[in-house]
This record gives structure tokens, sequence and C-alpha cells, in this order.
């Protein structure tokens, strides 16, 4: 992938903490590859003489969030490396540092992905950290098309600034699309990436509580300009002007990240954990019996998900389990949206 060479020092099957060294695999083998320099997940080794590339995995944006402090100066200085070794290995785990607080936040697909990151840096790294509270990736989308205008003029003494947009949003599956409807020279082309770049831009906050927006289509339907004083700047500016207006007419909403849930318990404790999981807003998909456990399958809000394994011990007197992972992002209900907006 990387157009390097790599020498393998050791090739080992890996059977839990045990290595089995082996001199050849095949295809379909899963091993350890020993003496890696420069390959990252998802890359593709190869012989020089046979070059293929496989096709990368497409992995799914974090849904949760927390801030970690390093408690002393020694867990400090090794912090940041040890972020960024586990972000290597990992692709759905994300580091970013808060550009208001200068807070360290780690991203995950879960709450049971932090716990494990954070306990990996107190055993493999020796560094421990304070935690705030998790943090759910909301999204914000539109539930209706619109139009919108957006035109920024400034004259001053010597060359003045003017853009001037027309949009129209509509609502997609998709994160962002942007399409360029103009007809004639309305807007030189020049201005056109400008434009979309103050779009993009302007997608990225949204109005209700400040996410980014997905699931929108922008197209650009019209416009003017000015032979001297229009400019990229000014184009960017009013392209985000028209943005913002048409979103506040295109019903805005908020998107949450669902999660699926799979619940094995004893029978007894059915009856409870199920009431638990509709207090929870929880959809049951499906029940099934495996062997002496029935299994309840359902999709819960992550936002409702926080401190479930301690909950469902205390339902099952600790002989349930639960297995989650990410499903997708739904709307969140009306009477959600205030309670959210509040924080």
């Amino acid at each position: 992938t990387k157009n390097v060479k790599e020498r393998i020092s050791r090739l080992v099957f890996m059977h839990a903490d045990k290595k089995e060294d082996v001199d050849q695999v095949r295809a379909g083998d899963i091993v350890a590859a020993i003496g890696l320099r420069e390959t990252t997940t998802g890359d593709t080794l190869c012989d020089e003489k046979a070059p293929i590339i496989l096709e990368r995995m497409d992995f799914p944006e974090p849904v949760i969030s927390i801030a970690v402090e390093p408690m002393t100066k020694a867990d400090q200085d090794r912090l940041s490396k040890a972020l960024n070794a586990m972000m290597e290995e990992d692709p759905t785990f994300k580091v970013s540092v808060d550009p208001e607080t200068g807070e360290t936040i780690i991203s995950g697909m879960g709450e049971l992905h932090l716990e494990v990151i954070l306990e990996r840096m107190r055993r493999e790294h020796k560094i421990h950290v304070r935690t705030g509270q998790p943090q759910v990736a909301y999204r914000e989308t539109i539930t209706r098309s619109a139009e919108g205008e957006g035109k920024y003029i400034r004259q001053t003494g010597g060359r003045g600034q003017y853009g001037h947009v027309k949009i129209r949003i509509e609502p997609i599956k998709k994160d962002f699309e942007f399409v360029n409807e103009l007809k004639g020279p309305v807007i030189p082309k020049e201005f056109i990436p400008a434009i979309e770049s103050g779009l993009r831009e302007a997608a990225q906050v949204g109005p209700l509580i400040g996410a980014p927006m997905v699931g929108i289509r922008v197209y650009l339907v019209d416009g003017s300009y000015h032979e001297v004083d229009s400019s990229e700047v000014a184009f960017k500016i009013a392209s985000s002007m028209a943005f913002k207006d048409a979103v506040t007419k295109a019903e805005p909403s908020i998107l949450e990240p669902v999660m699926k849930l799979e619940v094995s318990t004893p029978e007894e404790y059915m009856g409870e954990i199920i009431a638990d999981l509709n207090s929870r807003r929880g959809k049951i998909e499906s029940f099934e019996t495996r062997g002496k456990l029935r299994i309840i399958k359902a999709f819960v809000p992550l936002a409702e998900l926080f401190g479930y394994a301690t909950v469902l011990r205390s339902l099952s007197q600790g002989r349930a389990t639960h297995v989650v992972q990410f499903s997708h992002y739904a709307l969140v209900p009306e009477k959600v949206i205030e309670k959210i907006a509040r924080y």
C-alpha cells in the first residue's frame, strides 16, 4: 500500500497469549507478522513482482467521547505517544484536542470500547488518567427541503467584497453532497470551489446543538458577482450565510447513535430486563432460545446505555450478559431534543 519494502522476522499463529512459529502461510490463514515497521491497519502486503492492493475497509466514525487528563507530569509525557500507538492499531479509535478547553478527547464505538482503551493505558503503558463524563456523538440533519440566500457586501476605501449565492437543500441518506446547477455565466467557475468549501464548513456546526450536519444535498441554483469586488473569501462567506438561512427553514432535527444490543439471560429475569429496556427507549427486535438461555435482541439509543452493565448484573443477580455494537443513526424524539439542547 505504501510502496515500501518490509522485512518480516517471524510469522506466528496466535493461541490466546501463546505463539506458534510457522514457516509459511496459505490463503485463509490468520497470523501475526513480527518485524513490520511501516505497516498499519488496513495496509496490503504483497510480492513486489505480483503487486496487489486489497480494498480498504470502511470504518465507522466514533459515537462516544470522553475527556482524559493525566494525573502526573510523567503520565502527561507518555500519554500522547500511547494514544497515537493505539490509534494506529484501531481505526475506530480517535484522539483530538478540544480547541476551547485544551482537553484531550478520546472517542470510540461505545462505552466498553473506551473502557478497554483506558484499561490498556493503565496495564500496558502504566498511564493513569482522570476521565470526564461520556459525551454522545450527536449529529444534526434536516427533515424537509428549503431555499436559502446569502449576500456578503463590504465597501471600504479601496477594493470591496461582493458575493451572492442562492441554494436549495434537501434531505438525503448520505452525509453531504454538493451539486452545481448554475446555468450560464452567473458566477465565474473559479469561485465554485470556494462556495462548496463555505457550505461544507457551515455544515460542521448545526443550529440546534452545534453538532455536525449530515444527510443534506445542496444545490447551487443562482447568485451574482461583481467584476472587481468579488473574491473567494466573499463567496465563501456568502455560501455559509445561504446555508444557515436554508437550514433554519428546513425543520432541523437531531440524530443519535443507536446500538444493537443482545442480552443473554435465564428465563426468570426476562420480564425485568425487557421492562428496563423499554424504559431506555429500546425497541425489541426478536427473542431466541439458545440452550437454557433466552436471547433478547434490541435497538437502544447509546445515550440510554451508560452504566448498563452494572444495571444488568443487578437485574439478573449477575447471571445475564450482553453484547453491544453500533447500528445506525436515528432521529431523536421531540421531547428528547429539548433535554439534549439544555445540555
